[in-house]
């Protein structure tokens, strides 16, 4: 009796010891989690990035302290552990599409090839990236469509990213019949260039005669402007230099074609 006594204390005791493991393990995780999450955000990790490490630093602990307790009231936790560690990969192997995806949405939230807000050409498709998460890139494309892409297929490939620079090159071709004045049109076009207060003076516009067609000699056509006025600036200089050309009396050739009609002898 007096064996089956201290037998029960002893249980007793380790009991309070597992629920102190437990209780002082949950204060452990909770702290070491915000105290990572917080490191991280000094150094302007995504915020998605910090979030899911700081979960995952808090599971962690939350395991280790839960095998602890476990050891404490006497349950052998080799077994377990092994146990844990089959269930682990058969579902590994069951999620390696799912995996894929998640180690590559770490991936893009550390190296960051684009963040929000950003338009880029990914994964055979194109659009402002509305949000990043652990498995999937969301798109908005221009037409607003949603696309979701998984993230693995988003670093399988190239990634173009438009927005990453502060300015952009617009590359426009413009064609005048061969019997036109090429410095005369070369002035209009520059003149149409340095009027738009939106192209940059630095790097100048470059205007320069790139190829004798079939029918026209075609003008290449390089202004610098910042990112956001990319659209604004073709299609304003598009429009403008077509009708300084008519007012200038330069044409602009066009496919044409000659139809002759032969009448059958009777």
């Amino acid at each position: 009796m007096e064996s089956i006594g201290d037998a029960a204390i002893a249980a007793v005791i380790n009991v309070f010891i597992a629920i102190a493991i437990i209780f002082i393990g949950k204060k452990i995780a909770v702290w070491v989690s915000q105290l990572v999450a917080i490191s991280m955000a000094r150094k302007d990790s995504d915020p998605a990035l910090v979030g899911f490490i700081a979960s995952l630093v808090r599971f962690a602990i939350l395991a280790f302290v839960f095998i602890a307790a476990l050891g404490q009231v006497g349950i052998q936790t080799a077994s377990l552990v092994a146990i844990m560690g089959a269930a682990g990969l058969a579902v590994g192997l069951a999620l390696q599409g799912s995996l894929s995806n998640f180690a590559s949405g770490v991936l893009i939230l550390i190296f960051k090839p684009f963040k929000i807000g950003d338009f880029v050409e990914l994964a055979g498709t194109a659009g402002t990236v509305a949000s990043i998460s652990i498995f999937t890139t969301e798109l908005v494309t221009p037409d607003n469509k949603q696309i979701i892409v998984p993230n693995a297929s988003a670093m399988g490939g190239i990634i173009t990213n438009v927005s990453a620079k502060p300015t952009r090159r617009v590359d426009m071709v413009f064609g005048i019949g061969y019997s036109d004045d090429i410095d005369k049109a070369r002035d209009i076009i520059l003149g149409v260039l340095n009027s738009d207060e939106r192209v940059l003076k630095d790097p100048a516009p470059q205007v320069a005669v790139a190829e004798l067609a079939d029918s026209s000699v075609n003008f290449v056509t390089r202004p610098w402007v910042n990112a956001a006025d990319y659209w604004g600036v073709m299609f304003d200089t598009t429009e403008t230099i077509k009708k300084r050309f008519d007012a200038e009396g330069v044409s602009i050739p066009f496919p044409q074609q000659d139809v002759h009609m032969h009448q059958a002898g009777e």
